[in-house]
Protein backbone atom coordinates (compact mmCIF):
# COMPACT_ATOMS: atom_id res chain seq x y z
CA UNK A 1 0.00 0.00 0.00
CA UNK A 2 1.52 3.32 -0.57
CA UNK A 3 1.10 5.51 2.01
CA UNK A 4 -1.07 9.08 1.53
CA UNK A 5 1.52 11.67 0.84
CA UNK A 6 0.36 13.90 3.82
CA UNK A 7 1.43 10.62 6.32
CA UNK A 8 4.80 10.00 3.83
CA UNK A 9 5.72 13.56 4.22
CA UNK A 10 5.89 13.21 7.49
CA UNK A 11 7.29 10.04 7.87
CA UNK A 12 10.32 11.08 5.80
CA UNK A 13 10.48 13.58 7.91
CA UNK A 14 9.93 11.46 11.04
CA UNK A 15 12.99 9.19 9.68
CA UNK A 16 15.41 11.45 8.72
CA UNK A 17 15.06 10.79 4.86
CA UNK A 18 14.34 14.37 4.60
CA UNK A 19 15.57 17.12 6.26
CA UNK A 20 12.66 19.34 7.66
CA UNK A 21 14.01 22.81 5.74
CA UNK A 22 13.75 20.40 2.47
CA UNK A 23 10.69 18.95 2.92
CA UNK A 24 9.29 22.69 3.46
CA UNK A 25 11.11 23.75 0.34
CA UNK A 26 9.29 20.85 -1.44
CA UNK A 27 6.21 21.20 -0.22
CA UNK A 28 5.83 24.63 -0.78
CA UNK A 29 7.26 23.93 -4.66
CA UNK A 30 4.88 20.67 -5.05
CA UNK A 31 1.96 23.05 -4.00
CA UNK A 32 2.66 25.68 -6.53
CA UNK A 33 3.31 23.61 -9.24
CA UNK A 34 1.20 20.85 -8.48
CA UNK A 35 3.56 18.39 -8.54
CA UNK A 36 3.53 15.91 -5.68
CA UNK A 37 6.32 15.65 -3.16
CA UNK A 38 7.99 12.97 -4.18
CA UNK A 39 8.57 13.96 -7.67
CA UNK A 40 10.24 16.68 -6.90
CA UNK A 41 12.80 15.05 -4.25
CA UNK A 42 13.42 13.04 -6.34
CA UNK A 43 14.01 15.35 -9.34
CA UNK A 44 16.67 17.13 -6.53
CA UNK A 45 18.08 13.85 -6.26
CA UNK A 46 17.10 14.82 -2.36
CA UNK A 47 15.37 11.50 -2.44
CA UNK A 48 16.37 7.73 -4.32
CA UNK A 49 13.82 5.50 -5.91
CA UNK A 50 15.67 3.34 -3.05
CA UNK A 51 15.23 5.18 0.33
CA UNK A 52 11.94 6.08 -0.37
CA UNK A 53 10.76 1.84 -0.41
CA UNK A 54 12.93 2.30 2.28
CA UNK A 55 11.11 4.70 4.47
CA UNK A 56 7.87 2.85 3.38
CA UNK A 57 9.39 -0.40 4.55
CA UNK A 58 10.46 0.67 7.95
CA UNK A 59 6.45 2.51 8.41
CA UNK A 60 5.70 -1.56 8.60
CA UNK A 61 8.56 -2.78 10.21
CA UNK A 62 9.57 -5.12 7.54
CA UNK A 63 12.19 -5.83 5.21
CA UNK A 64 12.54 -3.62 1.76
CA UNK A 65 13.29 -5.39 -1.25
CA UNK A 66 14.59 -3.15 -4.57
CA UNK A 67 13.14 -5.51 -7.35
CA UNK A 68 14.91 -3.28 -9.76
CA UNK A 69 18.48 -5.39 -8.16
CA UNK A 70 17.11 -8.45 -6.78
CA UNK A 71 15.29 -9.50 -9.45
CA UNK A 72 13.34 -12.72 -9.43
CA UNK A 73 14.06 -15.51 -11.76
CA UNK A 74 11.50 -16.75 -14.40
CA UNK A 75 11.84 -19.81 -11.52
CA UNK A 76 11.20 -17.84 -8.83
CA UNK A 77 7.93 -16.21 -9.87
CA UNK A 78 6.38 -19.64 -11.30
CA UNK A 79 6.72 -20.38 -7.59
CA UNK A 80 3.41 -18.27 -6.97
CA UNK A 81 0.36 -19.37 -9.66
CA UNK A 82 -0.58 -16.07 -11.24
CA UNK A 83 -4.08 -16.50 -9.91
CA UNK A 84 -2.71 -15.74 -6.01
CA UNK A 85 0.52 -13.41 -7.60
CA UNK A 86 -1.57 -10.99 -8.74
CA UNK A 87 -4.71 -11.40 -6.32
CA UNK A 88 -2.46 -10.22 -3.40
CA UNK A 89 0.55 -9.12 -5.37
CA UNK A 90 2.96 -11.40 -4.31
CA UNK A 91 6.16 -12.19 -5.54
CA UNK A 92 8.40 -14.77 -4.66
CA UNK A 93 11.83 -13.74 -3.33
CA UNK A 94 14.54 -15.78 -1.58
CA UNK A 95 14.20 -19.73 -0.58
CA UNK A 96 15.75 -20.92 2.54
CA UNK A 97 16.20 -24.35 4.42
CA UNK A 98 13.24 -23.97 7.23
CA UNK A 99 11.15 -20.29 5.14
CA UNK A 100 10.66 -18.52 1.97
CA UNK A 101 10.70 -14.23 1.47
CA UNK A 102 7.93 -13.05 -0.84
CA UNK A 103 7.34 -9.18 -1.14
CA UNK A 104 4.97 -6.72 -1.90
CA UNK A 105 3.30 -3.34 -1.80
CA UNK A 106 0.50 -4.35 0.89
CA UNK A 107 1.86 -5.64 3.89
CA UNK A 108 -0.98 -4.71 5.71
CA UNK A 109 -2.94 -7.55 4.10
CA UNK A 110 -3.31 -9.94 7.11
CA UNK A 111 -3.96 -12.60 5.20
CA UNK A 112 -0.68 -13.01 2.65
CA UNK A 113 0.75 -15.73 5.11
CA UNK A 114 -2.63 -17.84 5.29
CA UNK A 115 -3.08 -17.95 1.49
CA UNK A 116 0.81 -18.87 1.18
CA UNK A 117 0.64 -21.45 3.75
CA UNK A 118 -0.47 -24.77 1.47
CA UNK A 119 2.02 -23.81 -1.30
CA UNK A 120 5.02 -23.90 1.37
CA UNK A 121 4.02 -26.21 4.17
CA UNK A 122 6.39 -26.41 7.19
CA UNK A 123 7.69 -23.08 5.63
CA UNK A 124 8.14 -19.90 7.52
CA UNK A 125 6.80 -16.99 5.72
CA UNK A 126 8.59 -13.71 5.40
CA UNK A 127 7.09 -10.90 4.22
CA UNK A 128 8.70 -7.60 2.50
CA UNK A 129 8.01 -4.83 1.39
CA UNK A 130 8.62 -3.43 -2.59
CA UNK A 131 7.38 -0.25 -4.63
CA UNK A 132 4.23 -0.61 -6.34
CA UNK A 133 6.08 0.21 -10.03
CA UNK A 134 8.23 -2.45 -9.49
CA UNK A 135 5.72 -5.13 -8.20
CA UNK A 136 3.54 -4.19 -11.52
CA UNK A 137 6.89 -4.47 -13.57
CA UNK A 138 7.17 -8.31 -12.16
CA UNK A 139 4.10 -9.26 -12.20
CA UNK A 140 4.19 -8.45 -15.97
CA UNK A 141 6.51 -11.16 -16.68
CA UNK A 142 3.38 -13.85 -15.48
CA UNK A 143 2.03 -12.77 -19.26
CA UNK A 144 1.96 -15.01 -22.01
CA UNK A 145 3.05 -13.77 -25.43
CA UNK A 146 -0.18 -11.72 -27.12
CA UNK A 147 -0.61 -14.25 -29.80
CA UNK A 148 -0.88 -17.65 -26.85
CA UNK A 149 -3.66 -14.84 -25.62
CA UNK A 150 -5.61 -14.07 -28.14
CA UNK A 151 -6.18 -17.69 -29.20
CA UNK A 152 -6.92 -17.88 -25.69
CA UNK A 153 -9.77 -15.32 -26.03
CA UNK A 154 -10.85 -16.46 -29.63
CA UNK A 155 -11.67 -19.89 -28.41
CA UNK A 156 -13.57 -18.79 -25.10
CA UNK A 157 -16.52 -16.98 -28.05
CA UNK A 158 -17.01 -14.67 -25.16
CA UNK A 159 -16.95 -10.56 -25.69
CA UNK A 160 -13.86 -10.95 -27.85
CA UNK A 161 -13.15 -7.04 -28.99
CA UNK A 162 -12.95 -6.01 -25.46
CA UNK A 163 -10.43 -8.52 -24.41
CA UNK A 164 -8.44 -8.27 -27.52
CA UNK A 165 -8.53 -4.43 -27.38
CA UNK A 166 -7.11 -4.81 -23.07
CA UNK A 167 -4.77 -7.42 -24.21
CA UNK A 168 -3.10 -5.16 -26.59
CA UNK A 169 -2.97 -2.34 -24.67
CA UNK A 170 -2.10 -3.53 -21.24
CA UNK A 171 0.69 -4.73 -23.17
CA UNK A 172 1.47 -1.54 -25.13
CA UNK A 173 1.88 0.11 -21.36
CA UNK A 174 3.94 -2.65 -19.51
CA UNK A 175 6.74 -2.76 -22.61
CA UNK A 176 6.72 1.30 -22.33
CA UNK A 177 5.02 1.74 -25.55
CA UNK A 178 4.16 5.42 -27.49
CA UNK A 179 2.27 3.58 -30.20
CA UNK A 180 0.40 1.10 -31.41
CA UNK A 181 0.02 0.17 -34.91
CA UNK A 182 -2.79 -1.83 -36.09
CA UNK A 183 -2.76 -2.71 -39.46
CA UNK A 184 -5.38 -4.42 -41.93
CA UNK A 185 -3.85 -6.84 -44.17
CA UNK A 186 -5.03 -9.18 -46.79
CA UNK A 187 -5.68 -12.34 -44.05
CA UNK A 188 -4.78 -10.96 -41.21
CA UNK A 189 -3.97 -8.04 -38.96
CA UNK A 190 -0.93 -7.17 -37.77
CA UNK A 191 -0.22 -5.29 -34.56
CA UNK A 192 2.88 -3.87 -33.67
CA UNK A 193 4.02 -1.30 -30.75
CA UNK A 194 6.38 1.37 -31.58
CA UNK A 195 9.33 0.96 -28.02
CA UNK A 196 11.50 3.67 -27.69
CA UNK A 197 11.00 5.16 -31.24
CA UNK A 198 11.68 1.56 -32.69
CA UNK A 199 8.86 -0.41 -34.40
CA UNK A 200 8.48 -3.78 -33.04
CA UNK A 201 5.92 -6.88 -33.82
CA UNK A 202 4.06 -7.62 -31.20
CA UNK A 203 1.06 -10.25 -32.35
CA UNK A 204 -1.79 -10.44 -34.79
CA UNK A 205 -5.42 -11.54 -35.18
CA UNK A 206 -7.07 -12.90 -37.94
CA UNK A 207 -8.55 -10.41 -40.55
CA UNK A 208 -12.43 -12.21 -39.24
CA UNK A 209 -12.48 -10.27 -35.91
CA UNK A 210 -10.85 -6.96 -36.94
CA UNK A 211 -14.00 -5.34 -38.32
CA UNK A 212 -15.60 -5.66 -33.81
CA UNK A 213 -12.49 -4.46 -33.30
CA UNK A 214 -11.92 -1.82 -35.20
CA UNK A 215 -15.89 -0.46 -34.22
CA UNK A 216 -15.09 -1.11 -30.76
CA UNK A 217 -12.45 1.13 -31.01
CA UNK A 218 -14.17 3.96 -32.96
CA UNK A 219 -16.93 3.51 -30.18
CA UNK A 220 -14.52 4.11 -26.97
CA UNK A 221 -13.08 7.24 -29.39
CA UNK A 222 -16.39 8.57 -30.17
CA UNK A 223 -15.32 8.25 -33.65
CA UNK A 224 -18.69 7.47 -36.62
CA UNK A 225 -18.83 3.44 -37.09
CA UNK A 226 -20.26 4.10 -40.57
CA UNK A 227 -17.45 6.31 -41.93
CA UNK A 228 -14.78 3.99 -43.79
CA UNK A 229 -13.10 6.71 -46.50
CA UNK A 230 -12.19 9.18 -44.42
CA UNK A 231 -9.17 9.79 -41.44
CA UNK A 232 -10.64 10.23 -38.66
CA UNK A 233 -9.29 11.34 -34.76
CA UNK A 234 -10.34 10.97 -31.41
CA UNK A 235 -9.61 10.06 -27.81
CA UNK A 236 -9.99 7.46 -25.33
CA UNK A 237 -9.48 7.31 -21.69
CA UNK A 238 -8.50 4.06 -20.57
CA UNK A 239 -8.22 2.41 -17.03
CA UNK A 240 -8.46 -1.38 -15.90
CA UNK A 241 -6.74 -2.67 -12.68
CA UNK A 242 -3.37 -0.71 -12.66
CA UNK A 243 -3.51 0.33 -16.53
CA UNK A 244 -4.16 3.63 -16.64
CA UNK A 245 -3.74 5.34 -20.12
CA UNK A 246 -5.18 8.77 -22.17
CA UNK A 247 -4.86 7.43 -25.67
CA UNK A 248 -5.28 9.56 -29.06
CA UNK A 249 -6.79 7.75 -31.80
CA UNK A 250 -5.97 8.23 -35.60
CA UNK A 251 -7.51 6.07 -38.17
CA UNK A 252 -6.90 6.11 -41.96
CA UNK A 253 -8.48 4.49 -45.00
CA UNK A 254 -5.66 2.10 -46.57
CA UNK A 255 -6.42 -0.14 -49.43
CA UNK A 256 -6.42 -2.86 -46.84
CA UNK A 257 -8.93 -1.46 -44.77
CA UNK A 258 -8.85 0.99 -41.99
CA UNK A 259 -5.43 1.50 -40.27
CA UNK A 260 -5.67 2.45 -36.23
CA UNK A 261 -2.48 4.19 -34.83
CA UNK A 262 -3.34 4.70 -30.73
CA UNK A 263 -0.60 7.21 -29.00
CA UNK A 264 -0.32 6.32 -25.45
CA UNK A 265 0.06 9.89 -23.52
CA UNK A 266 2.66 8.62 -20.94
CA UNK A 267 2.03 9.48 -17.29
CA UNK A 268 5.71 9.79 -17.13
CA UNK A 269 5.89 13.06 -18.82
CA UNK A 270 3.72 15.13 -16.55
CA UNK A 271 6.21 14.07 -13.77
CA UNK A 272 8.82 15.19 -16.19
CA UNK A 273 11.43 18.00 -14.82
CA UNK A 274 13.82 20.15 -16.78
CA UNK A 275 16.56 18.36 -15.19
CA UNK A 276 15.20 14.88 -16.33
CA UNK A 277 15.80 16.28 -20.15
CA UNK A 278 18.83 14.89 -20.65
CA UNK A 279 20.46 18.50 -20.71
CA UNK A 280 24.34 19.43 -20.25
CA UNK A 281 24.44 21.24 -17.33
CA UNK A 282 25.77 24.55 -19.70
CA UNK A 283 22.49 23.85 -21.83
CA UNK A 284 20.38 23.71 -18.96
CA UNK A 285 21.37 26.80 -17.31
CA UNK A 286 20.68 28.37 -21.07
CA UNK A 287 17.27 26.82 -21.16
CA UNK A 288 16.27 28.13 -17.22
CA UNK A 289 17.81 32.05 -18.22
CA UNK A 290 16.07 31.93 -21.22
CA UNK A 291 12.84 31.12 -19.70
CA UNK A 292 13.02 33.25 -16.64
CA UNK A 293 12.76 36.20 -18.70
CA UNK A 294 9.62 38.05 -18.71
CA UNK A 295 9.36 38.55 -22.45
CA UNK A 296 10.36 36.54 -25.87
CA UNK A 297 10.32 33.83 -27.67
CA UNK A 298 11.54 30.42 -27.29
CA UNK A 299 11.43 27.82 -30.31
CA UNK A 300 11.99 24.58 -30.12
CA UNK A 301 12.52 22.62 -33.28
CA UNK A 302 12.88 18.86 -34.63
CA UNK A 303 10.68 16.43 -36.71
CA UNK A 304 7.52 14.96 -35.31
CA UNK A 305 8.10 12.72 -32.45
CA UNK A 306 11.28 14.04 -30.81
CA UNK A 307 10.19 15.19 -27.91
CA UNK A 308 9.97 19.18 -28.38
CA UNK A 309 6.55 18.86 -26.70
CA UNK A 310 7.86 16.93 -23.54
CA UNK A 311 10.82 19.98 -23.45
CA UNK A 312 8.10 22.44 -23.44
CA UNK A 313 6.00 20.49 -20.96
CA UNK A 314 8.75 20.81 -18.36
CA UNK A 315 9.60 23.98 -18.76
CA UNK A 316 6.13 25.07 -18.14
CA UNK A 317 6.07 23.19 -15.17
CA UNK A 318 8.43 25.27 -13.73
CA UNK A 319 6.82 28.16 -14.71
CA UNK A 320 3.73 27.03 -13.25
CA UNK A 321 3.17 29.37 -10.46
CA UNK A 322 -0.53 30.88 -9.13
CA UNK A 323 0.91 34.43 -9.78
CA UNK A 324 1.18 33.75 -13.10
CA UNK A 325 -1.28 32.94 -15.83
CA UNK A 326 -0.47 30.49 -18.38
CA UNK A 327 -2.40 29.61 -21.02
CA UNK A 328 -1.94 27.17 -24.01
CA UNK A 329 -3.28 26.42 -27.71
CA UNK A 330 -2.24 23.18 -28.48
CA UNK A 331 -3.23 20.42 -31.30
CA UNK A 332 -4.60 18.67 -29.65
CA UNK A 333 -4.14 19.20 -25.76
CA UNK A 334 -1.90 16.28 -25.05
CA UNK A 335 -1.10 16.49 -20.98
CA UNK A 336 -3.80 18.40 -18.51
CA UNK A 337 -1.99 20.62 -16.39
CA UNK A 338 -3.47 21.35 -13.35
CA UNK A 339 -3.18 25.54 -13.05
CA UNK A 340 -2.65 26.17 -17.05
CA UNK A 341 -5.59 27.25 -18.82
CA UNK A 342 -5.10 25.10 -22.49
CA UNK A 343 -7.12 25.64 -25.34
CA UNK A 344 -7.70 22.66 -27.76
CA UNK A 345 -7.47 23.42 -31.85
CA UNK A 346 -10.79 23.00 -33.23
CA UNK A 347 -11.74 23.03 -37.16
CA UNK A 348 -15.37 22.78 -36.56
CA UNK A 349 -15.95 25.42 -34.40
CA UNK A 350 -13.17 27.54 -36.19
CA UNK A 351 -10.45 27.66 -33.13
CA UNK A 352 -7.39 27.63 -35.20
CA UNK A 353 -3.75 28.48 -33.65
CA UNK A 354 -4.01 32.03 -35.39
CA UNK A 355 -7.57 33.00 -34.58
CA UNK A 356 -6.78 31.00 -30.72
CA UNK A 357 -3.59 33.27 -30.34
CA UNK A 358 -5.45 36.72 -31.20
CA UNK A 359 -7.70 35.64 -28.63
CA UNK A 360 -5.16 34.67 -25.93
CA UNK A 361 -3.53 38.16 -26.13
CA UNK A 362 -6.60 39.86 -25.33
CA UNK A 363 -6.70 37.08 -22.08
CA UNK A 364 -4.13 39.04 -20.18
CA UNK A 365 -1.46 36.13 -19.95
CA UNK A 366 2.24 36.43 -18.93
CA UNK A 367 3.15 33.62 -20.78
CA UNK A 368 1.99 31.52 -24.01
CA UNK A 369 2.38 28.52 -25.26
CA UNK A 370 1.54 27.53 -28.68
CA UNK A 371 1.43 24.37 -29.73
CA UNK A 372 3.22 24.68 -33.48
CA UNK A 373 3.73 27.67 -35.60
CA UNK A 374 2.33 26.49 -38.85
CA UNK A 375 1.66 29.23 -41.02
CA UNK A 376 2.33 33.02 -41.33
CA UNK A 377 -0.61 34.59 -39.68
CA UNK A 378 0.24 32.74 -36.31
CA UNK A 379 4.19 33.09 -36.81
CA UNK A 380 3.45 37.09 -37.37
CA UNK A 381 0.69 36.93 -33.96
CA UNK A 382 3.68 35.12 -31.80
CA UNK A 383 6.34 37.36 -32.55
CA UNK A 384 4.26 40.29 -31.80
CA UNK A 385 2.72 38.36 -28.67
CA UNK A 386 6.44 38.25 -27.93
CA UNK A 387 7.54 41.61 -28.94
CA UNK A 388 4.51 43.18 -26.50
CA UNK A 389 5.71 41.57 -23.19
CA UNK A 390 4.44 37.85 -23.40
CA UNK A 391 6.54 34.95 -22.63
CA UNK A 392 6.22 32.85 -25.90
CA UNK A 393 7.03 29.39 -26.05
CA UNK A 394 6.50 27.56 -29.28
CA UNK A 395 7.30 24.16 -31.53
CA UNK A 396 8.37 24.41 -34.97
CA UNK A 397 9.75 22.23 -37.85
CA UNK A 398 13.18 22.61 -39.00
CA UNK A 399 15.86 20.18 -39.62
CA UNK A 400 18.22 22.02 -36.93
CA UNK A 401 18.30 25.53 -34.92
CA UNK A 402 19.50 27.26 -37.77
CA UNK A 403 17.52 26.77 -39.92
CA UNK A 404 14.37 27.74 -38.09
CA UNK A 405 15.46 31.62 -38.62
CA UNK A 406 15.55 31.54 -42.32
CA UNK A 407 12.30 29.74 -42.57
CA UNK A 408 10.16 31.75 -40.41
CA UNK A 409 11.56 34.85 -42.36
CA UNK A 410 10.50 33.15 -45.41
CA UNK A 411 7.05 33.25 -43.68
CA UNK A 412 7.06 36.97 -43.82
CA UNK A 413 8.01 37.56 -40.39
CA UNK A 414 9.57 40.84 -40.61
CA UNK A 415 13.06 40.96 -39.69
CA UNK A 416 13.63 43.37 -37.06
CA UNK A 417 10.73 42.26 -35.29
CA UNK A 418 12.33 38.51 -35.13
CA UNK A 419 15.81 39.74 -33.84
CA UNK A 420 13.96 42.01 -31.62
CA UNK A 421 12.05 39.10 -29.62
CA UNK A 422 13.78 35.69 -30.29
CA UNK A 423 15.73 34.81 -27.61
CA UNK A 424 16.63 31.06 -27.94
CA UNK A 425 16.49 28.05 -30.63
CA UNK A 426 16.53 24.88 -29.61
CA UNK A 427 16.99 21.57 -31.89
CA UNK A 428 16.70 18.26 -30.51
CA UNK A 429 16.05 14.36 -31.49
CA UNK A 430 15.73 10.95 -29.59
CA UNK A 431 18.26 8.60 -29.08
CA UNK A 432 17.73 4.96 -27.28
CA UNK A 433 19.32 4.93 -24.19
CA UNK A 434 21.66 2.20 -22.98
CA UNK A 435 20.08 -0.90 -20.61
CA UNK A 436 21.33 0.11 -17.61
CA UNK A 437 21.23 -3.28 -16.38
CA UNK A 438 22.79 -5.01 -18.88
CA UNK A 439 25.28 -2.33 -20.32
CA UNK A 440 28.70 -3.69 -20.58
CA UNK A 441 32.17 -1.42 -21.49
CA UNK A 442 35.00 -2.17 -23.72
CA UNK A 443 38.31 0.81 -23.88
CA UNK A 444 39.21 1.29 -27.77
CA UNK A 445 41.72 3.76 -29.61
CA UNK A 446 40.12 6.85 -30.91
CA UNK A 447 41.69 5.74 -34.09
CA UNK A 448 40.26 1.95 -34.42
CA UNK A 449 36.72 3.61 -33.87
CA UNK A 450 37.60 6.74 -36.29
CA UNK A 451 38.27 3.82 -39.00
CA UNK A 452 34.73 2.24 -38.21
CA UNK A 453 33.48 5.52 -38.25
CA UNK A 454 34.56 7.76 -40.79
CA UNK A 455 32.34 10.62 -39.74
CA UNK A 456 33.66 10.51 -36.12
CA UNK A 457 37.48 12.38 -37.38
CA UNK A 458 38.91 14.51 -35.42
CA UNK A 459 36.05 14.21 -32.87
CA UNK A 460 37.95 11.43 -30.94
CA UNK A 461 41.59 11.23 -29.11
CA UNK A 462 43.14 8.65 -27.26
CA UNK A 463 41.54 6.17 -26.01
CA UNK A 464 37.44 5.88 -25.37
CA UNK A 465 35.52 3.45 -23.52
CA UNK A 466 32.28 2.77 -25.61
CA UNK A 467 29.22 1.03 -23.93
CA UNK A 468 26.17 -1.24 -25.10
CA UNK A 469 23.80 -3.23 -23.65
CA UNK A 470 24.48 -7.05 -23.75
CA UNK A 471 20.20 -7.78 -24.05
CA UNK A 472 18.52 -8.82 -21.16
CA UNK A 473 14.96 -9.71 -20.18
CA UNK A 474 14.60 -5.49 -18.56
CA UNK A 475 14.99 -4.17 -22.25
CA UNK A 476 13.15 -7.26 -23.85
CA UNK A 477 16.93 -8.26 -25.53
CA UNK A 478 17.53 -4.87 -27.29
CA UNK A 479 19.58 -3.92 -25.19
CA UNK A 480 18.56 -0.34 -25.14
CA UNK A 481 15.55 1.10 -22.43
CA UNK A 482 14.34 4.45 -22.86
CA UNK A 483 15.01 7.58 -24.82
CA UNK A 484 17.44 10.92 -23.79
CA UNK A 485 17.05 14.04 -26.21
CA UNK A 486 20.31 15.08 -27.72
CA UNK A 487 20.22 19.03 -27.76
CA UNK A 488 21.76 22.10 -30.00
CA UNK A 489 21.20 25.57 -28.78
CA UNK A 490 21.28 29.08 -30.68
CA UNK A 491 21.43 31.60 -27.93
CA UNK A 492 20.97 35.24 -29.60
CA UNK A 493 23.17 37.92 -28.73
CA UNK A 494 23.43 41.57 -30.44
CA UNK A 495 25.93 40.19 -32.98
CA UNK A 496 23.04 37.12 -34.52
CA UNK A 497 20.71 39.86 -33.84
CA UNK A 498 22.50 42.17 -36.46
CA UNK A 499 23.05 39.07 -38.66
CA UNK A 500 18.98 37.90 -38.46
CA UNK A 501 18.36 41.91 -40.41
CA UNK A 502 20.11 40.80 -43.14
CA UNK A 503 18.16 37.99 -43.88
CA UNK A 504 20.86 34.93 -43.81
CA UNK A 505 21.18 31.55 -45.06
CA UNK A 506 21.18 28.85 -42.11
CA UNK A 507 25.04 28.05 -43.06
CA UNK A 508 25.43 31.74 -42.08
CA UNK A 509 23.72 31.67 -38.64
CA UNK A 510 25.49 28.61 -37.73
CA UNK A 511 28.30 30.00 -38.44
CA UNK A 512 28.35 32.81 -36.21
CA UNK A 513 26.57 30.77 -33.44
CA UNK A 514 29.30 28.31 -32.77
CA UNK A 515 31.48 31.78 -32.66
CA UNK A 516 29.45 32.51 -29.76
CA UNK A 517 30.14 28.72 -28.47
CA UNK A 518 26.96 26.92 -29.83
CA UNK A 519 27.74 22.79 -30.22
CA UNK A 520 25.86 20.84 -32.71
CA UNK A 521 23.34 17.94 -31.65
CA UNK A 522 26.18 15.65 -32.98
CA UNK A 523 28.45 17.40 -30.22
CA UNK A 524 26.25 16.69 -27.54
CA UNK A 525 25.42 13.18 -28.87
CA UNK A 526 29.47 12.04 -28.93
CA UNK A 527 29.12 13.59 -25.17
CA UNK A 528 26.28 11.02 -24.46
CA UNK A 529 27.99 8.46 -26.37
CA UNK A 530 31.40 8.54 -23.89
CA UNK A 531 29.53 8.67 -20.79
CA UNK A 532 27.80 5.34 -21.49
CA UNK A 533 24.43 6.86 -22.28
CA UNK A 534 23.86 5.47 -25.82
CA UNK A 535 25.82 4.25 -28.58
CA UNK A 536 27.83 5.26 -31.95
CA UNK A 537 25.61 3.57 -34.22
CA UNK A 538 22.21 4.79 -32.34
CA UNK A 539 24.18 8.63 -32.90
CA UNK A 540 24.21 8.13 -36.06
CA UNK A 541 20.45 6.52 -36.72
CA UNK A 542 19.16 10.15 -35.75
CA UNK A 543 21.90 12.91 -36.66
CA UNK A 544 24.82 13.73 -39.03
CA UNK A 545 28.14 15.05 -37.74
Amino acid sequence: MELKEADLRTLLVEQNYVSGEDMNVASKFADAHHISVIEYLQSENILTHDLLGQAIAEYFHIPYIDLNTHQPTREQIDRIPEDIAKAHRILFCKDFTDSITVTTDQPEVKDIRKVLAPLFPKRKIEVAYSLSEDINAALAKYRKTLDTRFSKILSSQTRVAPELIDEIIQDALIFRASDIHIEPQKEQVIIRFRVDGILQDAGKIARTYYESILNRIKVQGRLRIDEHFSTQDGAMHYEKEQYVADIRISIIPTIEGEKVVMRLLSQYVRGLAVTDLGLSEKDHEVLVKAYNKPFGMILVTGPTGSGKSTTLYAALKELNDPEVNITTIEDPVEYKISGVNQIQVNAQTHITFAKGLRSIVRQDPDIILVGEIRDTETAEIAVNAALTGHLLLSTFHANDAATAIPRLLDMAVEPFLLASTLELVIAQRLVRKICERCRVSRSQKAVDIVKKYPQLKGMLSGTITLYAGKGCRDCNNTGFRGRVAIFEMIVMNEALRQLILERPSSHTVWEMAEKNGARSMFEDGIDKVTDGITTIDELLRVANP
